[in-house]
């Protein structure tokens, strides 16, 4: 499906925001602008929900198109005076979005709540379609595992309707939505622990045995998941002791 662009703005307002202007593709961004001024309305600022090139990278081609500043929590990706940080109020279009920090699928994550529509946006941690890749490095695990009991706390106080993903269709039910996420990681958990005690050490041998179902040109992503998730285990203190050598 590609990246999802978002375009918000209040009914009344001449001004309007983009979050994730997505890769750097003229046509697109050109789109963008237009869809915009269609509207009667002025993009005003451009925010990202993280720095992944999928997301970023038309961003500042697109500040150039339209004049309007680029505010990441990553300051390597923003154009401009402002940033973004979890706690901030974004104003602008005519609305109010509260940026709520989630990392976890990189360092950097954001999700977006637009409080009038009842809306998250959630970039890449919750998807429209599967569950997100969370990789070692620029992911964190434990830092995810967080992440989506915040954003599930908000769903039980009854204040998302429909998170927005960065990727993949519109999602409409919230909590069943991240009930199952919160399920699916503990799911696979439990499956790396049950690899662990059956022998495996390495995060190949453990895809071999518990992804059973993915083809050769997935199995890279499994691996670095797989590994992300034995760093989780150990940063516990869960992970056996190495074997020792026959």
């Amino acid at each position: 499906d590609g990246t999802n662009t978002w375009l918000i703005a209040a009914p009344e307002s001449t001004s309007a925001v983009v979050v994730d202007p997505g890769p750097d593709d003229e046509g697109h961004l050109r789109r963008v602008v237009a869809e915009a001024a269609a509207a009667g309305r002025q993009i005003a600022q451009i925010l990202l929900t993280h720095g992944h090139e999928d997301h970023s990278a038309g961003a500042r081609r697109l500040a150039e198109l339209t004049g309007a500043p680029v505010r990441a929590a990553d300051p390597a990706h923003q154009l401009g005076d402002e940033g973004l940080t979890g706690g901030d109020v974004v104003l602008a279009g005519g609305c109010e979005l509260h940026v709520i920090a989630t990392p976890g699928h990189s360092v950097d994550s954001l999700s977006l709540l637009l409080p009038a529509d009842g809306a998250l946006l959630t970039g890449d941690s919750v998807l429209g379609r599967g569950t997100t890749v969370i990789a070692g490095g620029d992911g964190s695990l434990g830092d995810y595992l967080r992440s989506l009991d915040i954003m599930k706390a908000l769903a039980d106080e009854g204040a998302l309707r429909l998170l927005l993903p960065g990727h993949g269709p519109v999602l409409p039910d919230p909590a069943a939505v991240l009930d199952y996420y919160i399920a699916h990681r503990a799911e696979r958990l439990e499956q790396i622990r049950a690899a662990l005690a059956a022998g495996d050490r390495t995060a190949a041998q453990i895809v071999t045995r518990v992804y059973t179902d993915i083809g050769p040109g997935v199995r890279q992503a499994a691996e670095l998941s797989v590994q992300a998730q034995l760093d989780y285990l150990a940063s516990r203190g869960e992970l056996p002791p190495p074997r020792e050598a026959r």
